[in-house]
């Protein structure tokens, strides 16, 4: 009965009524979609690697050597010897190794050069091990294996040639057209950087490079095929590499035996330890969004104290009406109310519309462009959460119209003899 009064009377102001739902919904759309994206964002960095007690790079800043070797963002100001990284590698105290060379890109996508030990010892989650949704790892210099998001957005499929580029550019002229390569194997979604890079050996990169751009098709083949016989071959170079211990005691102290190194300048980093300082040095940022959201939200809220404010003037015919026909002051007070929880759940469900079809547009944006797994799915506790507290508060605030209303029909009633 209440709320289908107060839904008519709300009928009678549909204009500015619409206008408070509209201006309280795009306030609640920046709130949903600031805390969804800041958590989805969050919760895929720190679940990017996992198992991994060392990045060791070229000596740079830590965030950068963090950001290009594992979220493949940036580029690297260094290379690092091949010798140099057998050095660690062999230590007794280290268990395994993943080499890393990046430089190249397949429309706009990363390659990223490794061996086999980065499909054995990649771990990424709560330690999930990389997995083949198709195919197999690659096993020569010719071939290629695609991460989850390379493979659906270039509607690539095992047996496919592609050509790579070089440098990051979305279209480049610097093509390696005289070594085509072939898609063996697509790794399952991990929901991490690794979705968004291409795979292929150390000797397929050190070949494409070295001398062999202008070479027939027939002999870069003959290249490529006694270099993949050579289970031993060394590249020159490495971008990064990624190690695990035998023991984490050993962990800072091989740290610093790295950090220490005299036959080159190397720079060793936890990335769990990183991850927590780069998240905490973007916590100004985060709060700055949500300082702006909660500011747009008062903003509107205030607007519909005015717009109920406002309306008092007008309802005085109306707030006399009912009080002639028996309504109470307090069921004038609850009226008020009932138009504030209407207004306010109105504005949550368009909101709540809105801020799910921005997130399943933004989530392919972000996952592109940081290659983070980013949920398009809102509904979660902690959404509910934020919508109680907005209809909590949107209901508090409604208190000044409806005491307001509530004066006034008193002095309706007294004024029609009540």
């Amino acid at each position: 009965m209440l709320l289908k009064v107060a839904i008519k009377s709300l009928g009678y102001r549909a204009s500015t009524a619409w206008l408070a739902i509209l201006s309280i919904a795009v306030s609640l759309v920046l709130l949903l979609s600031v805390e969804h994206i800041q958590s989805q964002v969050k919760s895929s960095f720190s679940k990017t690697v996992s198992g991994t007690d060392l990045i060791v790079g070229a000596r740079t800043g830590s965030t950068n050597l963090l950001m290009y070797s594992v979220f493949r963002i940036g580029n690297a100001t260094n290379n690092i010897r091949w010798d140099s990284y057998k050095k660690i590698a062999n230590n007794p105290k280290v268990a395994w190794t993943i080499p890393i060379s990046l430089g190249d890109s397949h429309r706009g996508y990363r390659v990223m050069a490794t061996n086999a030990d980065f499909f054995r010892h990649y771990h990424y989650g709560n330690k999930r091990p990389l997995e083949m949704a198709a195919g197999r790892e690659f096993e020569a210099p010719t071939e290629v294996v695609l991460g989850a998001d390379v493979a659906a957005s270039l509607h690539n499929k095992l047996g496919d040639s592609l050509v790579l580029s070089h440098g990051m550019a979305n279209t480049s002229f610097s093509q390696h057209k005289n070594h085509p390569f072939t898609v063996v194997g697509i790794l399952k979604k991990t929901g991490t950087p690794v979705d968004q890079t291409l795979h292929i050996s150390l000797e397929a990169m050190d070949l494409i490079h070295q001398g062999f751009q202008g070479a027939p098709t027939q002999q870069v083949k003959a290249k490529t095929n006694q270099a993949g016989e050579n289970h031993e071959y060394a590249p020159k170079n490495i971008t990064a590499f990624m190690l695990g211990l035998k023991s984490r005691i050993d962990t800072f102290t091989v740290q610093a035996d790295i950090n220490n190194e005299t036959s080159e300048p190397l720079l060793a980093i936890l990335p769990g330890v990183e991850l927590s300082l780069l998240w905490r040095t973007l916590g100004w940022f985060e709060s700055t969004l949500y300082g702006i959201s909660v500011l747009v939200f008062i903003s509107a809220m205030l607007g519909l104290v005015m717009m109920l404010l406002v309306s008092m003037r007008e309802r005085r015919k109306e707030i006399a009406t009912l009080r002639s026909i028996g309504a109470s002051p307090w069921f004038i007070f609850a009226l008020i109310q009932a138009e504030t929880l209407v207004i306010i759940v109105v504005a949550a469900a368009l909101a709540f519309t809105f801020t799910q079809l921005i997130l399943i547009y933004a989530s392919t944006q972000l996952t592109q462009i940081l290659g983070l797994s980013i949920e398009a799915t809102l509904a979660s506790a902690r959404v509910a959460y934020l919508l109680a507290i907005s209809v909590l508060v949107a209901l508090v605030v409604g208190v000044i119209p409806s005491l307001a209303a509530y004066r006034a029909s008193l002095h309706a009633g007294l004024n029609s003899g009540d």
